[in-house]
């Protein structure tokens, strides 16, 4: 199980990167992330910051 960060501007999120389902762009700079199982969570950035986000911290070695 990989945890990721990511950055709301309520707060942040810790997140299972397996359990994202899927991406949508949203207002004012900001994505939703829908999560398996769950509601979906709104965050801080494009959707291509926020990919690319997902996949380094999914993919970086610890």
């Amino acid at each position: 199980m990989k945890f990721i960060t990511l950055n709301s501007r309520g707060g942040n999120y810790l997140l299972v990167a397996e359990n994202v389902a899927w991406l949508r762009d949203y207002e004012n700079g900001q994505t939703q992330i829908g999560m398996v199982g769950g509601a979906p969570l709104l965050v801080a950035g494009t959707i291509d910051e926020i990919a690319a986000s997902i996949l380094a911290q999914a993919n970086a070695t610890t």
